[in-house]
């Protein structure tokens, strides 16, 4: 008896275990690859955004225990790529203020922008 119970519990396995297969194989949108798979919301067009604070952490992930990449001020200058939450990933559209490379990607809180456009 109990070796019929077993067995009837296994395809009912077997299907969850396939279809947790098939969720975490999903594709990502095309440009969702990398640290902005982490991304619930993709921006297509990019927008521009400038930096409307001082001293704004450029974070390695969407939330304030990711590490900061440097430090963003009024002025600096992003692309939007995508969304999680609050937090939007972006690429800096020329050197920051503080230093960091054009190119350089990462995660900024929004209510840390302006002038946000597509």
């Amino acid at each position: 008896m109990r070796r019929v119970a077993l067995r009837s519990v296994a395809p009912a396995a077997l299907a969850m275990a396939a279809a947790a297969a098939l969720t975490l194989t999903t594709a990502p949108a095309a440009h969702a690859v990398g640290e902005n798979s982490r991304c619930t919301i993709n921006w297509s067009p990019n927008f521009g955004a400038t930096v409307g604070k001082n001293g704004w952490n450029f974070r390695t992930g969407p939330s304030t225990g990711y590490a900061s990449r440097g430090l963003l001020y009024r002025g600096d200058r992003l692309t939007v790529l995508c969304s999680r939450g609050s937090w939007d990933y972006s690429q800096l559209s020329r050197r920051s203020r503080s230093g960091m490379a054009q190119g350089t990607r990462g995660w900024v809180r929004e209510d840390g922008l302006v002038s946000l456009a597509g």
